[in-house]
């Protein structure tokens, strides 16, 4: 939305019309009625496929936030991907609130269609059963995690084992002649049951629902090997999963089998991915079906499904799944414009008569909307409620995301009718929406939006002048979804080593001040031209003043976007904003870069105002929101007794010091813990009124701040958490100044490294480490921030490429190491920063890092195809940091 779109929703917020009231024109509707219960929220869109690398690629803050309910993954070692082997992301996806792994058993093999050896059909099962009982040995090892187990015995077989190819059973589809498959399944299904009389079984796992489904239904019960989850992709369309959905349902009754849980395990295409207002249509036929399902793997493992950038930031789809899975209580019918229609606008809504709160999201559509909340109860809301609006934007694939934009907080009047209308206007259909109703009329204090004016400017609109310009696209459309989405669906190339190439955007801004400006580019990371340098520098000027170098992002594949983001001081008016290969002053781009658009936003007081995190809209347990409170922030505050807790999932653009203010209503004290460790600072909260502010170190990305009642009942209001400096004592250390052994060396070929140093060859056995000396001016909690790269890829078999999570053993003073993942940057000169929370002793610790190839689940064997590196990432510098102010 541009400032205009926030003005409307403002306006009419306050004045908000009740249903019948005559408008000049009658926009669309998404009509949510509250009355009527379509069962229990599930959850079940924030699934996965391959979507989890490792402990710590993604991060387990962005796993617990996205509310990951189910992954797929490959057998454990197997050879098909680098990285998410099934029983290394068993414990981390269950401790962050995971529900099950579904182990994908033929991954163990190479390729796709699957490379299973044989010389026939027999003798190529016999192989796969006799790998089938070492992965149900190895699940049996694994305590209670093992409860969290799905096998998954064959991945659409039609188009692999018992298909038509010359890596199948016999080249006969089983769509054709089922017997050999079903035989198959059921000496297979037979087999795990014997080795784990407890295993949970999914199947058939097919490409679509074909018809012949009915009849594995059939041959299964009569059979007795009926699936305990029924399995199949839908790489289709929202309403094709209600429809398929509705179709298995029909077909259990009439096979006469009890409904079975469903998993369709893989969702949803490139050009939805990423998108808030494109996946939100998923969610929305998902949920209403009451299944789980999974994203579909199109790129890259480890970052889930394209929601997670580096280790632990979230995109826009991200935060889509955050707001997804903090819904509670159960679904309400929402009515769309174009029921069941992709492309258009779509919802979700919840009602949780406990929290007395109504949740929707919603997107999809561009232009105007009326949002209808129907049957408000007054004895839950009362006769006033408080909505807040908030707008959850497409950031692209490799771009971080802050939380959700505010676009309103207000109260509103509930008609006679019991209806409420908030008008939308100028819709983004790449962004995704959410509205939450509380009960209203407590004199509360509604928060500001936290968005000005902004706007965006298409490069295919802009100016070129000079050699090499190309329009590109269209991309990704609805017509073409195995393209990415692109906004405007045209970008332009021409900024590239050698080039002369301008390209020059016309802006008209409204007032005199300091703008945010986002570039939104891509460079292909093994592309030749950028293999040399890896980020491709270009140069910002405005109004040929004031030059700035950029480096913009990198990504696995062309077209694939992130956003680099700076400032710029402009008068009212109107501008020339350009970007350039060249630049008298700062020099000449090395690389090759397109770019999507700009985004301008102004820097005023709504914008640099601490971020706002309502109590009574955070993750509660043991309690729940009250309305009655006096003189509080929103429409609420959470009572805190012994033991119950909120959490809030923050953000912080980068590492460092941050101020957490937290307001609260008093009558109490509390503990507070940060990604998962309680703070070595007093107790939070008092008898009276007021306001704790904790000086606390953040991880760049997605941090989880839990606070929780200790004493009394402290009544918390609100987080407030905004940028500090000063306060936490950071030292940096250069990594080439560290005790270098073995093979370990100091670099100068990484320009980006800090200084143009930076070691590299850490690893391949301990003895060739690294080790730094820091200094701690107290004892306790700190952040140790490794600025790193890492660009080493594995071969790939097919489309998704296979970069590697490089891992180092970091020890602290002698004591046993900590394996640390370091996702992707895509080029070793390009650096990312990743913070470990260590304990350290007052005065000088050794920190000690060195890495070995890590052997296979069994450890008698190793990988074959160079698919896990011996190696550390590149280490630039390592920043020590007090994780609190005392």
């Amino acid at each position: 939305m541009g400032a205009a779109a926030v003005a409307a929703v403002l306006t009419t917020m306050l004045a908000v019309p009740s249903a019948g009231m005559a408008q000049v024109a009658e926009p669309e509707r998404l009509v949510i009625d509250l009355a009527t219960d379509t069962g229990a929220f599930h959850g079940g869109a924030s699934g996965s496929l391959y979507g989890i690398y490792g402990d710590g690629a993604p991060s387990r803050n962005l796993i617990e936030g996205m509310h990951l309910r189910t992954v797929s993954t490959k057998a454990q070692d197997g050879p098909q991907h680098p990285g998410a082997d099934a029983l290394e992301i068993l414990p981390p996806f269950v401790d962050s609130g995971g529900k099950d792994v579904y182990i994908y058993m033929t991954d163990i093999y190479r390729g796709f269609p699957y490379e299973w050896p044989g010389a026939d059909g027999p003798a190529k099962l016999a192989d796969f059963q006799g790998k089938i009982k070492k992965q149900v040995r190895q699940v049996l090892t694994m305590g209670d995690y093992k409860d969290h187990v799905v096998y998954v015995p064959f991945n659409e077989p039609e188009g692999n084992m018992f298909g038509t190819g010359n890596w199948s059973y016999n080249k006969t589809s089983w769509l054709n002649d089922p017997k050999d498959y079903f035989a198959a399944w059921k000496e297979t299904y037979h087999l795990i049951k014997s080795l784990d009389p407890d295993a949970r079984i999914a199947g058939p796992n097919t490409s679509v629902l074909y018809d012949q489904v009915k009849g594995f239904l059939q041959y299964a019960k009569a059979n007795d090997v009926v699936p305990d989850v029924m399995t199949w992709h839908e790489l289709s369309s929202p309403a094709a999963v209600r429809t398929s959905v509705a179709k298995y349902r029909q077909w259990e009754k009439e096979v006469g089998i009890d409904p079975l849980p469903i998993n369709v395990n893989e969702y949803g295409h490139n050009y939805h991915l990423s998108v808030p207002g494109q996946v939100v249509q998923w969610v929305s036929a998902i949920e209403e079906s009451k299944i789980d399902a999974d994203l579909a793997y199109w790129n890259i493992d480890g970052n889930l499904n394209d929601s997670a950038v580096d280790a632990n930031k979230g995109n826009g789809q991200w935060w889509l799944f955050n707001a997804y899975g903090q819904m509670s209580g159960h679904t309400v019918k929402v009515t769309a414009p174009h029921p069941n229609q992709q492309y258009t606008l779509q919802g979700v809504a919840t009602l949780d008569e406990e929290k007395k709160q109504s949740r929707a999201i919603f997107g999809g559509k561009s232009g105007d909307a009326d949002i209808v909340f129907q049957n408000i109860d007054p004895k839950l809301f009362g006769k006033t409620v408080h909505a807040t609006v908030q707008e959850i934007p497409w950031t692209g694939q490799v771009g971080d995301s802050a939380q959700p934009l505010r676009l309103a907080d207000q109260e509103v009047t509930v008609g006679k009718d019991g209806t409420v209308t908030l008008p939308m206007t100028a819709m983004n259909e790449m962004s995704a929406y959410q509205v939450i109703l509380s009960p209203g009329g407590n004199n509360a204090e509604p928060a500001d939006p936290s968005v000005s004016w902004r706007k965006t400017y298409e490069a295919e609109n802009a100016a070129y002048t000079g050699k090499g310009y190309s329009k590109n696209g269209p991309e990704g459309t609805p017509s073409d979804v195995g393209k990415f989405a692109t906004s405007g669906n045209y970008n332009v190339g021409g900024l590239r080593t050698g080039s002369d190439g301008v390209l020059s955007f016309d802006v008209d801004v409204p007032q005199d001040g300091t703008y945010d400006l986002g570039v939104f580019a891509n460079s292909y990371n093994l592309f030749d031209l950028v293999k040399e340098q890896g980020p491709t520098n270009v140069f910002l000027r405005v109004d040929g003043k004031d030059p700035q170098e950029l480096r913009l992002p990198l990504g696995y594949k062309w077209v694939v976007w992130g956003h680099t983001d700076t400032t710029v001081k402009l008068t009212a008016g109107k501008h020339k904003i350009t970007l350039a290969a060249q630049d008298p002053d700062l020099g000449v781009t090395k690389g090759d870069a397109i770019i999507d658009k700009i985004d301008l936003a102004l820097r005023d007081e709504n914008v640099t105002r601490p971020a706002v995190y309502e109590a009574e809209y955070a993750t509660v347990t043991g309690t729940r929101p009250g309305y009655d409170y006096r003189n509080a922030s929103g429409p609420g505050a959470v009572p805190l007794p012994k033991g119950a807790s909120a959490t809030f999932w923050v953000h912080s653009p980068t590492d460092g010091e941050a101020a957490v203010s937290l307001d609260h209503l008093g009558g109490g004290r509390a503990k507070v813990s940060l990604n998962g460790e309680k703070l070595d600072i007093p107790k939070v909260g008092a008898g009276k009124r007021g306001t704790d502010v904790m000086r606390v170190f953040l991880s760049g990305g997605i941090n989880k701040i839990t606070v929780t009642g200790d004493s009394r009942e402290l009544v918390l209001d609100r987080l407030r958490v905004a940028p500090s400096s000063g306060n936490l004592a950071t030292k940096v250390y250069q990594a080439e100044a560290g005790t270098l052994t073995g093979a370990a060396k100091a670099t100068e070929a990484y320009t980006f490294a800090t200084g143009g140093k930076a070691v590299t060859d850490i690893g391949n056995g301990k003895a060739n480490a690294l080790t730094l000396d820091v200094v701690a001016k107290r004892a306790g909690q700190h952040a140790v921030t490794i600025r790193y790269s890492n660009a080493e890829q594995a071969p790939a078999t097919h489309y998704n490429p296979d970069p590697i999570a490089r891992h180092a053993d970091l020890s602290v003073n002698g004591e046993p190491a900590h394996r640390v993942l370091f996702p992707t940057t895509f080029h070793f000169n390009s650096f990312r920063d990743l913070t470990v929370p260590v304990t350290l002793k007052k005065g000088t610790n050794r920190l000690s890092f060195t890495a070995q190839e890590l052997p296979d689940f069994d450890g008698d064997t190793y990988n074959q195809y160079d698919q896990r590196s011996p190696y550390t990432p590149v280490i630039d510098q390592v920043a020590v940091t007090q994780l609190t102010e005392k």
